[in-house]
């Protein structure tokens, strides 16, 4: 009798372990847009555009330092709130399937350039329309993964204080979480963001584009965002599990 109520208890004991066990995630697409947001100005001249691609491809206006800071947070902070796991980069990254993988929408020469990918990471865009990336992404990790989750950073530019020639304009910084479970459904999809403390000016009803002015102004905005990004992040998906 003792024998088998030591039985009981044991597989009773493997059992709850099994079910406590955390969901596995996979992140699939993990990046910055370079291409700096103007809408909230209410400017849509041609000149406001050509600066902003301008800013785009000069290499003085890098945001690697910026992603990579982001991507290293993201993994060894705020994963640890989430109530799943996340595989590990590289189970994702050098799996062939992966790498051989062709999204839907992929990127043309030309909108490669809006786009700073983290390490090996694709561009697989997600989000209205993109149902089929979804799906074929979730389906590729499903014996492995519960779920894919898809990350992202931009930044866009909104008008400060003050009006005419003493104008300025601040940044917005914003990062978009969405995970999907293996069937490519989707679990959750939101968006948190914070502005900069530094500003800068317009000229002539247009802010200064400049790499020296506009970074420091990105950064300022990541940095108010990641404040207090973990608390953020386990109040939103505390339910997800249940979801998987």
């Amino acid at each position: 009798m003792k024998k088998i109520k030591l039985l009981c208890f044991a597989i009773l004991l493997v059992s709850q372990l099994g079910f406590s066990q955390k969901k596995k995630i996979a992140v699939v697409t993990f990046y910055a847009n370079k291409m700096v947001g103007f809408d909230e100005l209410g400017i849509g001249s041609e000149l406001l555009l050509k600066e902003v691609l301008n800013l785009r491809d000069d290499p003085n206006f890098n945001l690697t330092p910026l992603l990579e800071q982001y991507h290293s947070n993201f993994f060894n902070t705020y994963s640890k709130e989430l109530p799943f796991d996340l595989l590990p980069e590289n189970e994702v990254l050098d799996n062939p399937s992966y790498q051989a993988f062709e999204p839907k929408f992929d990127l043309s020469k030309f909108q490669a350039r809006d786009y700073l990918m983290y390490n090996k990471y694709k561009y697989i865009y997600e989000g209205l329309g993109g149902q089929a990336n979804e799906v074929a992404v979730a389906k590729l990790f499903a014996d492995k993964a519960d779920g894919v989750l898809f990350v992202n950073i931009d930044f866009a530019l909104e008008k400060g204080f003050g009006i005419g020639g003493t104008a300025t304009v601040k940044m917005r910084a914003t990062t978009r979480m969405a995970l999907y479970n293996k069937s490519g459904a989707k679990v959750f999809a939101f968006s948190e963001s914070e502005r900069s403390k530094k500003t800068s000016v317009m000229v002539g009803g247009i802010p200064v584009m400049s790499p020296e002015k506009i970074l420091p102004m990105c950064e300022s905005a990541l940095t108010e965002l990641m404040g207090d990004l973990s608390k953020r992040i386990a109040k939103i998906t505390k339910k997800s599990e249940m979801k998987l």
